[in-house]
């Protein structure tokens, strides 16, 4: 190891923090040897981070969003071919939801395309909440857009943990992917989770065409917010959007990022979540040695993921899961 690296694990190792732009700056992780970088990161994550665990998501309504995000292939403004489809009915979503508990799932999330969900879709998520929370002995979690204090507060009273939010992408680079929103207005339903009371799940998607500079932009922004769990993605390319062509992450760049996530987020969930599979290939499991502690099994939203059974025995094997 250099010695910046030596050094960077003597501060960890006495409690130390590290952050964005001195000891971990753009130059010194993109140049970083892969390895390395993940050695500090799971050095930080054994002596601060968080407990494993597992979280599955149910699209619960899905495409004709009037968002322009460049990387989805919900958007209406493309054609992805991806199905459409109105709020499922309670009774399916619990359906869904006892498959994912069954799987091992500690916690089950509700995902909902567009900016925002109606009046009537919401008080409907209302009364799956209050079902599902008689049912299931796991932490309810939801994604619907944006949110005003109000009904932050109400997914509170309802029984949710936590809710899911993403900034995508560091301010300075969120343009380049979507102009039908900004990052003040993800940021405005972002404070009014934390005002009501519940986790914040925030984080991003990588291999869009941001830099390291913009990577990290992103993560100490996050670590700003003092969010409870950050989940990372990398682009999965549809056909249909202006991002169909765009090349993976090399696995190294993606195991790197994961690990300088861990670094200026040491108290945090590190979630991966989708593109892992299409990226990280074989080297999957390495995310732990990365930093990362939580990972998203099942499908996505618009697209097949891992084998649940396989997932949950890597983890074993490893003596994560128990």
């Amino acid at each position: 190891m250099t010695s910046w690296f030596q050094d960077l694990a003597g501060r960890l190792a006495g409690g130390g923090r590290l952050t964005a732009g001195e000891e971990i700056t753009p130059e010194r992780v993109a140049s970083a040897d892969p390895l390395d970088l993940m050695a500090l990161a799971r050095l930080s994550a054994s002596l601060t981070g968080p407990p494993p665990f597992t979280c599955g998501i149910i699209n619960i309504k899905s495409g004709r969003c009037g968002e322009d995000c460049a990387f989805c292939a919900q958007s209406g403004r493309y054609q992805t071919g991806n199905p459409s489809y109105p709020m499922l009915s309670p009774a399916e979503i619990l359906s869904r939801a006892e498959n994912i508990v069954e799987a091992g799932a500690n916690y089950v999330g509700l995902v909902a395309s567009g900016a925002s969900l109606s009046e009537p879709d919401f008080a409907s998520l209302m009364v799956t909440a209050e079902a599902f929370k008689k049912r299931f002995k796991v932490g309810l979690c939801t994604s619907i857009g944006s949110l005003d204090p109000e009904r932050a507060r109400a997914l509170k009273s309802a029984g949710f943990a936590s809710c899911h939010h993403n900034l995508e992408a560091a301010p300075s680079f969120f343009p380049n992917i979507c102009t039908t929103h900004t990052t003040e207005d993800r940021l405005k339903s972002i404070r009014a989770v934390k005002e009501a009371g519940l986790r914040v799940c925030c984080g991003g998607i990588f291999g869009v065409g941001e830099n390291w500079a913009q990577r990290l932009e992103l993560a100490a922004l996050v670590a700003e917010l003092g969010v409870n769990s950050v989940p990372i993605n990398f682009l999965m390319p549809v056909p249909g959007t202006p991002l169909a062509d765009r090349p993976l992450l090399p696995p190294g760049e993606a195991l790197k990022i994961i690990a300088a996530f861990r670094l200026l987020n040491p108290e945090s969930d590190i979630l991966i979540c989708g593109g892992r599979e299409m990226t990280l290939g074989g080297l999957k499991s390495l995310i732990y040695s990365a930093g990362a502690n939580g990972l998203m099994i099942g499908d996505y939203l618009t697209a097949k993921g891992s084998s649940i059974a396989g997932d949950i025995a890597d983890m074993q094997a490893l003596e994560l899961w128990r």
